[in-house]
C-alpha cells in the first residue's frame, strides 16, 4: 500500500472540489436555459429556417419570370414564339397589353420583370427574308433575374421554330431579338444593392432599437413608474416609436446621400414620394420591434427575436436573391414582409422614376402591414403588462 506524500492529499481533494463546481455550475446552466423557453427555440429554429431557406427558398436561377406580350399582329408563327417564350421555363406570360404604354406602365410598377414586342407584319418579313426585330425589354434593376433569361432566348426560340412553315430553312435565326435592358443598362450590381441597403438597414436598426425599449424598462425597474401615470397603451407606443421615425429618417437620408454622391444611384422619382414611404416603412419596422419588446422577458430574448425576424426578412424580401425565383410558398412568406415591399418601392422610384400611383399596391401592403403590427404591439402590451 502506497504512502501519498503530505501534500498531494489536499491537491487531490481540491482538484475534485474544482470539477464539482464546474459540475454544479454546468447543471444550473441547463436548468436555466430549460427554463428560457425562447432561447432554447431560438437554439433549435435558427439553424432549422436557415437550412430550410437555403435549401428550397434560395434560387439564383429564377423561373417563371413574369412577362408581358404585345401582339401587334396574331398568326402561327406569333403563338409558336408565345409557346417558345413559356417553354424556357424563364418566362411566365402574366400579361397581354394592347398598347405600348401599358407595356411601358407594366414595367414601372413592377407587375412584370419582361416586355416582349412583336410588331405588325412580323410574319410576311420573315417570309421574305427580311429578317425583322422582336423587342424584348427587361427590367434590369435586378441584373441576375435578367441575364440568365435573356442569355437563353435566343436559342430557345430558335430551336422551337425550326418546324414552322412560316421561317425559311436557315442556319441563322429568322429574325433578330432586340434586347432593352431598362433602368440599368450596363448592369451595376451597386444600382441594384445600394437602394436595398436602405431597406436592410433600416430594418436592422429600426428593429434594435424598440426590441428594447419595454424590456429595458422591466430589468431597469421604471416600467412600474410608467404604468401608475395616467397613460394608455397607445399613448406609449406613440411615445416610444416617434422619436425612433426621425432617427431612422436620419438614416436613410444617410445612406440614400452616399449612394447618389458615392456610387452615383440615380434618384430618377419623386424624393417627396420616396421620403413618405420610408417613414411608412420606419414605422412599420418600429411596430414590429415593439411587439417583440412586449412579449420578450428580457434583451437577451429581444435580440434573439429580432435575429429570428430579420434573417428571412433579407433572404425572402429579394434583397440577396430574385424573388421571382423562389418558390410560391417563399413568396407568399416575403409578401408578408414589409421589406419586400420597401425594396420595390425604393428601387421603382430610384431607377424608375415611379409614382405613388404605380406602386400603390406595394404603398398598400406596407400600410396594412403597419397597423397590423401596430394592433397586435397594443394588444400584446397590455395583456402583458396589466
Amino acid at each position: 500500500m502506497t504512502k501519498l506524500i503530505p501534500d498531494e492529499a489536499p491537491r487531490r481533494r481540491e482538484g475534485r472540489g474544482f470539477w464539482r463546481k464546474v459540475w454544479a455550475v454546468l447543471i444550473k446552466e441547463f436548468i436555466q436555459l430549460k427554463r428560457d423557453r425562447v432561447s432554447f427555440a431560438m437554439i433549435i429554429m435558427i439553424p432549422l429556417l436557415q437550412l430550410l431557406l437555403f435549401g428550397y427558398a434560395i434560387n439564383t436561377t429564377p423561373r417563371n419570370l413574369p412577362t408581358a406580350v404585345l401582339l401587334q399582329e396574331n398568326n402561327d408563327l406569333t403563338r409558336a414564339i408565345l409557346a417558345a417564350l413559356q417553354n424556357t421555363r424563364y418566362f411566365k406570360v402574366t400579361e397581354l397589353p394592347k398598347t405600348e404604354a401599358a407595356m411601358d406602365r407594366l414595367l414601372a410598377s413592377g407587375k412584370v420583370l419582361f416586355a416582349v414586342e412583336i410588331p405588325a407584319n412580323f410574319e410576311r418579313a420573315v417570309r421574305r427574308g427580311d429578317k425583322p426585330a422582336m423587342l424584348v425589354a427587361a427590367d434590369a434593376t435586378d441584373p441576375v433575374a435578367a441575364g440568365s433569361a435573356i442569355s437563353a432566348l435566343g436559342m430557345a426560340v430558335q430551336t422551337a421554330l425550326k418546324h414552322e412553315r412560316a421561317v425559311p430553312d436557315s442556319v441563322q435565326m429568322p429574325f433578330e431579338i432586340r434586347t432593352h435592358a431598362r433602368y440599368n443598362p450596363a448592369g451595376k450590381t451597386e444600382l441594384n444593392i445600394v437602394p436595398g441597403l436602405v431597406g436592410t438597414i433600416l430594418t436592422m436598426t429600426m428593429l434594435v432599437f424598440t426590441a428594447l425599449s419595454v424590456t429595458r424598462e422591466i430589468e431597469r425597474g421604471t416600467m412600474e413608474t410608467l404604468l401608475s401615470m395616467p397613460i394608455t397603451p397607445v399613448e406609449i407606443m406613440l411615445g416610444k416609436i416617434i422619436p425612433y421615425v426621425f432617427v431612422g429618417f436620419i438614416q436613410a437620408t444617410m445612406i440614400v446621400l452616399l449612394g447618389v454622391f458615392v456610387f452615383g444611384v440615380p434618384i430618377l422619382g419623386s424624393i417627396w414620394s420616396l421620403a413618405l414611404l420610408s417613414t411608412l416603412f420606419i414605422a412599420s419596422n418600429l411596430a414590429t420591434g415593439y411587439s417583440f419588446s412586449t412579449v420578450a422577458q428580457n434583451q437577451l430574448q429581444a435580440m434573439q427575436m429580432t435575429l429570428m425576424y430579420f434573417l428571412p426578412n433579407i433572404l425572402l424580401s429579394g434583397f440577396m436573391f430574385p424573388f421571382a425565383g423562389m418558390p410560391v410558398w417563399a413568396q407568399w412568406i416575403g409578401e408578408a414582409m414589409p421589406l419586400t415591399h420597401y425594396l420595390r418601392i425604393v428601387r421603382a422610384i430610384m431607377l424608375k422614376g415611379s409614382s405613388i400611383s404605380e406602386l400603390q399596391y406595394d404603398a398598400l401592403a406596407l400600410v396594412v402591414l403597419t397597423l397590423v403590427t401596430m394592433t397586435i404591439a397594443v394588444t400584446r402590451f397590455r395583456r402583458t403588462l396589466d
